[in-house]
């Protein structure tokens, strides 16, 4: 058996362990991170040659849950895991964002990052234990790269933070903050939080940044301890001598044209122009030259200019400067037989939002090794080609598209009201029309229009903007409210959404190897002004959700049974429900504590089932009188059939003010007679007596007048058995 070193670090109130040596040894690096009862495997591997033609970094990460992992069998058909679930893709990015910064820049070797969920305890959560066993693993491999980082999730439960909370101690959390740092400066951050102010969030940042550092440190030591020779690669650079000559040709002519056009289509096209131009004046010196390369040389020297337009004048691409929004507009109600809609634009980005409502039963059943079993709340977004003017084969959602759907959730999902309140699954999808820049932020703006069109009784709406950062190392600008150029260009892309009270959702990415706290909250507050800006904008629009539902959303009405009655309302083989909904045209969800929620476009016809399930589901009461069939007759009385599924004896004494020498002389079989509940025995037997109903007794004159021996009655509501009176069972 291979060897194994173990390596421990005490973070919060649980010690994380790393072990290495014994499984996979053939990977550039392996490691086990082990907390509790919950393992995972992380492997890191490089490929030996750099893949030819690519202009970038290829990384892959990907993060596999095995239900072998929590006990489980997969319930698919071939009983084994299939696509990754929503909860892995954002765990696989998760770990990707931190770790792709840290890169030698113009690296082209392939590198394959797979973490393998090994146990699972449903105690201590596998995401942030997943970024840190990628980081060991790389930082111990072969394989070059800027390391390590450690990665934390932090809590603020009762007024105070509390580093790794178990996922029990986070049901009680205002904030869920997770994040990935190196020794000095913060790298990645993802935040969900019940509008949380600017400054916790700050006060966390720092706490989580101290609770990593032991983290780093074991990191080092594992390092020093079993690391391998990093491996020499071959990194992409331009050709010195062609880049000194295509600069050369271009001169101050990108620098002007970035000041005379502010009209990203205009200098779109200025540049085409511009680009060909020297392109093919280079061609037809030289037909060898390398187009490719020109075109990246030209690209850096836009880059540049841009950048340092921005820093050292003030002035942004299309002319704003550093705080200033783009022009605004919303609109509600778009599409006519759709629950809600809301159309939300900042500049050219144009973002449409669509809210449906459905049955508690729709909600979206979680199979993997998440904590969350079912989702009631779903957010989905979509990306289609023609928004950025392109064409591509539609193949499903992409890893980004999840997780912009998934930042969107995040940031609305402390806003949905209580189930109680508002029993309806809903969904929202929102569809980039127009894309440039800061999408995700533009569908919680149009999500939180469409919500409130369709009547959601949300708490606050919510509204995001996106921030920038351009940095030379000494010099830098936060930037409000960027488009597509500036982050391509720029150094940082920090996602704020909130209400006007405080933040419900985070995410930064950095192309830069850490940022400051100092300059975290100077993008937090410039993101807090502009989001207020944006709220107003949109409250003109919308003040508050519509007080009625939208006429094509279904009507949801409860009412709570005994549980013990369900049997009643399902019927045999599921026929009384079918029976309901075919009748009533109403959705019946029923829930096993007794809820059960019906639904239909048809408010009266829901009302309709809502009084036929309490039919169903009533108990009889001592001394009522109801309306019933005769269903069986024997020597000594008849049963009736006084309340659906439930019958009872009348006696022969008390079918009749005269005396009968047989039952037939007063009822027939299927005769509707009225009777009166004179007795309920503890196992559920009901005593009836049509002979009460006749004389006008009350309930005493009616139990003192009937000669046959009562079984033992009690006061109150009375059970009723669907087997019928006299233990008859009514399934025959």
């Amino acid at each position: 058996m291979l060897p194994e070193s173990t390596f421990t670090a005490r973070v919060g109130n649980y010690d994380v362990r790393f072990a290495t040596g014994k499984l996979a040894e053939q990977a550039g690096g392996a490691v086990t991170i082990r907390v509790g009862d919950s393992m995972l495997l992380a492997t890191a591997t490089m490929s030996k040659n750099v893949r030819e033609g690519l202009d970038f970094f290829p990384l892959s990460v990907d993060f596999e849950e095995k239900l072998y992992a929590d006990g489980r069998i997969p319930g698919s058909f071939f009983r084994r895991e299939g696509r990754p679930t929503t909860e892995a893709i954002l765990t696989s990015r998760l770990t990707d964002r931190p770790l792709r910064p840290l890169f030698p820049k113009g690296m082209r070797n392939e590198v394959q990052m797979i973490i393998t969920a090994l146990s699972s305890d449903n105690v201590h959560y596998l995401d942030i234990m997943t970024v840190n066993a990628a980081s060991a693993a790389l930082y111990i491999s072969d394989i070059p790269w800027n390391g390590p980082i450690g990665a934390v999730r932090v809590g603020y439960i009762n007024g105070a933070f509390v580093a790794n909370p178990t996922i029990q101690e986070m049901e009680d959390s205002e904030l869920d903050l997770r994040m990935a740092a190196s020794k000095d400066a913060v790298i990645m951050v993802e935040a969900g939080a019940n509008e949380v102010t600017e400054a916790v969030l700050v006060k966390a940042l720092a706490f989580g940044h101290d609770a990593i550092q032991p983290l780093i440190t074991v990191q080092e030591e594992m390092r020093a301890a079993v690391g391998k020779e990093k491996r020499a690669i071959e990194v992409a650079e331009p050709d010195p001598e062609l880049e000194a000559a295509v600069k050369a040709r271009i001169g101050s002519r990108i620098q002007e044209l970035v000041a005379a056009h502010t009209d990203r289509d205009g200098r779109n096209a200025a540049m085409d122009d511009l680009r060909e131009e020297i392109v093919n004046g280079f061609l037809e010196e030289n037909e060898q030259v390398d187009a490719k390369a020109i075109r990246g040389i030209i690209a850096g020297v836009l880059k540049k200019a841009i950048r340092d337009r921005i820093l050292y004048e003030g002035i942004r691409p299309d002319g704003r400067d550093y705080t200033t929004i783009r022009p605004l507009s919303s609109e509600t109600g778009l599409i006519p037989r759709t629950h809600g809609s809301g159309l939300f634009r900042r500049g050219q980005t144009q973002v449409m939002s669509i809210a449906t409502l459905g049955m508690p039963r729709e909600a979206q059943k979680l199979d993997g090794l998440s904590p969350e079993e079912s989702r009631r709340y779903m957010h989905h977004y979509n990306f289609p080609p023609f928004s950025t003017g392109e064409t591509w084969f539609l193949r499903g959602p992409k890893r980004r598209e999840i997780g912009h759907g998934s930042l969107a959730r995040t940031a609305l999902r402390p806003m949905i009201p209580d189930e109680k309140e508002f029993p309806y699954t809903i969904r929202v999808v929102s569809e980039v029309l127009s894309s440039n820049g800061s999408t995700s932020q533009a569908s919680v703006c149009g999500s939180s229009l469409a919500l409130m069109d369709a009547g959601v009784p949300i708490k606050a709406p919510v509204a995001g903007v996106a921030m920038g950062l351009i940095s030379d190392g000494e010099k830098f600008a936060v930037l409000t409210d960027i488009q597509g150029l500036e982050d391509h260009l720029g150094d940082m892309d920090f996602k704020v959404a909130g209400s006007a009270a405080g933040i419900t959702a985070l995410q930064m990415d950095i192309k830069i190897s850490g940022l400051s706290q100092e300059l975290m909250a100077q993008a937090l507050e410039q993101a807090r002004i502009g989001r207020l800006q944006i709220l107003d904008s949109m409250l003109a629009t919308i003040a508050e959700p519509r007080a009625e539902l939208s006429p094509y959303a279904p009507r949801m009405m409860t009412v709570s049974i005994d549980p013990d009655k369900i049997g009643a309302v399902i019927g045999k083989g599921g026929s009384m429900i079918r029976s309901l909904e075919e009748t009533y045209e109403v959705s019946i969800d029923i829930q096993e504590d007794g809820t059960i929620f019906v639904a239909g476009i048809d408010g009266e016809k829901a009302e309709a089932a809502i009084g036929h399930i309490e039919s169903l589901t009533e108990e009889a009461e001592l001394g009522e009188i109801y309306t019933g069939k005769v269903v069986r007759i024997t020597d000594f009385g008849a049963f009736v059939e006084f309340m659906p599924g439930t019958d009872g004896l009348v006696h022969i004494s008390q079918l009749s003010s005269d005396h009968l020498r047989r039952v037939e002389d007063a009822v027939q079989m299927g005769d509707e007679v009225m009777v009166m509940v004179t007795d309920i025995s503890p196992e559920g037997k009901v005593r009836l007596s049509r002979k009460a109903v006749l004389e006008g007794w009350t309930l005493e004159e009616a139990q003192a007048n009937d000669q046959p021996r009562r079984g033992g009655g009690r006061g109150g509501r009375g059970g009723r058995d669907r087997r019928g009176g006299g233990g008859r069972d009514r399934r025959r």
